[in-house]
């Protein structure tokens, strides 16, 4: 089937693929390269969780200007610069820190996008909050308040280098409560920085939108590019255990049957476009805030599985940030053990990972 006749079979136009504007000339001071549309890059995980941050490096910022790409997405836990239920104490030093990552935006081009994975109340990874942002007034209005610290700290940074994404991959929550979340810490943040550029991930865990906040201009949806879960995250502890994966790594495979089900490059074209067809309708606008594969999934096969993702966001005119830059899904230091490695200062680059993501930047 041709790509237009699929989409028409989907009932998507190519109107609406098309990223629109942020309405207003108060959300498009960005500059050349600065649409989400246009974003290509990595997530850098330094201060991804508490106990032993990893200051940032003006050096992978030098790197990822020097490859071509111009987007960073900082996942952040706030349990490095406070504690739980002491929302209103935040470390200094640790913010510091954050503004230098931001200033290296700004001196090499690249934007960032500030994202609390771990926020007061809530964090899709264990261990679970003590207290509830969906439920608790308290956290709440704490998680509220460290938005309109960044947001006053920011003011002045113009949306070409800086965004704000709210909160990371709200999983089991009912839309009601994640829309009267995404109210508050938008209006807190609007209160000190009226025109900051805004994301806020999907529902199940950036799977679909949330479509009751049409009215909140300059908002940027993002989603997910992990699936099929079994090559994304083949023999990944935290989603399938530790037990023996059902399907054998040997007949792990891209495009993949499984069950009688065949994926392909149109099969997760159909995905996307069916999971975010309503926000397109309502005029919104998509951004891949994470996707990438595991380091046990066969290289060839995340080279292939990658591709096919690639081909289907510049399609659909998404920007994409791959997780991570260092680590088991990223570039270097992945420790795959079927990659021929390049010494690059010090680090282990995959070259052939690297070069797959240049072509479509």
């Amino acid at each position: 089937m041709q790509r237009r006749d699929f989409l028409k079979s989907l009932g998507i136009t190519a109107g609406m693929l098309m990223m629109p504007e942020l309405s207003t000339d108060a959300f498009a001071r960005r500059g050349s390269k600065a649409r989400p549309g246009q974003w290509r890059g990595f997530n850098l995980l330094n201060y991804f969780t508490a106990g032993h941050p990893e200051p940032f490096r003006e050096e992978e910022f030098k790197w990822i200007h020097d490859w071509g790409f111009n987007y960073v997405r900082l996942p952040l836990s706030y349990w490095n610069w406070s504690r739980p239920g002491e929302y209103y104490e935040m470390d200094e030093k640790v913010l510091q820190d954050i503004d230098r990552a931001v200033e290296w935006g700004r001196k090499y081009d690249i934007h960032v996008s500030i994202n609390l994975h771990r926020a007061p109340g809530y964090c899709v990874n264990p261990p679970q909050e003590p207290q509830d942002l969906f439920r608790d007034r308290e956290a709440l209005e704490g998680c509220a308040y460290q938005w309109g610290v960044f947001a006053r700290r920011y003011r002045k940074h113009s949306n070409k280098y800086l965004s704000f994404n709210l909160l990371n991959e709200v999983a089991k929550i009912p839309e009601k409560d994640y829309e009267r979340v995404v109210r508050r810490l938008v209006g807190e943040i609007r209160q000190h920085s009226p025109q900051r550029l805004i994301l806020i991930d999907g529902l199940e865990w950036g799977r679909r939108p949330l479509l009751a906040v049409p009215d909140l201009k300059g908002l940027v949806q993002c989603g997910r590019g992990y699936e099929p879960m079994v090559v994304s995250h083949y023999a990944a502890s935290w989603v399938f255990g530790n037990k023996p994966m059902w399907l054998a790594k040997e007949k792990l495979t891209w495009p993949l049957d499984i069950d009688g089900q065949h994926m392909d490059k149109l099969w997760l074209l159909e995905q996307q476009t069916k999971s975010w067809k309503p926000l397109l309708e309502q005029g919104g606008q998509v951004f891949i805030g994470e996707f990438g594969s595991h380091n046990q999934t066969p290289h060839k096969v995340a080279l292939d599985w990658l591709r096919d993702n690639l081909s289907v966001f510049r399609q659909l005119g998404w920007g994409w940030a791959i997780w991570n830059l260092r680590g088991s899904f990223g570039i270097m230091d992945s420790g795959r053990s079927d990659v021929d490695y390049e010494d690059f200062h010090g680090h282990k680059l995959d070259r052939q990972m690297l070069n797959l993501l240049r072509e479509f930047i």
